[in-house]
């Protein structure tokens, strides 16, 4: 960083700070992890489905990614049985998918809801990337 300014004038305290924006800078960017929503499968076999959503939360975590399914947590408090507190649910996911870098659709069948949060994301452009139940990317 150079120490002189414009007029050729020492200026050690804007060099010590821009050298200091540029260090934390380089931090954050070693540091970033994406927000990956996860749309998956979970009405049915909610036992199979849970099992694999867990599964796919590792592989994103792997990728150097955050993952997020609210399919995991929303369950856990509201009926998924019951359609006004499964639309509930489902509203509060395509919230926080707005918040996500990258949705990553897993599995071979688009369950409806799936099919709701992949037009959002592509309403919000926001990239979708597919891949199958043993994480291989599709395409």
């Amino acid at each position: 960083m150079d120490k002189y300014n414009a007029e050729h004038y020492s200026d050690p305290t804007a060099a010590r700070a821009l050298a200091n924006v540029v260090r934390e800078e380089r931090e954050k960017a070693k540091h970033y992890r994406p927000l990956v929503y996860i749309c998956s499968p979970y009405a049915g076999d909610t036992e199979r489905n849970t099992a694999r959503a867990c599964g796919y939360c590792r592989f994103v975590v792997s990728e150097g990614r955050i993952p997020l399914a609210p399919h995991l947590l929303y369950p856990q408090f509201m009926d998924d049985s019951d359609w006004e507190s499964r639309e509930l649910g489902l509203s509060f996911a395509l919230i926080l998918l707005c918040k996500c870098d990258e949705v990553w659709v897993f599995g071979s069948r688009i369950s409806d809801g799936m099919a709701r949060e992949i037009e959002k994301a592509k309403r919000r452009e926001i990239t979708v990337r597919y891949f199958n139940e043993k994480c291989e990317a599709n395409g």
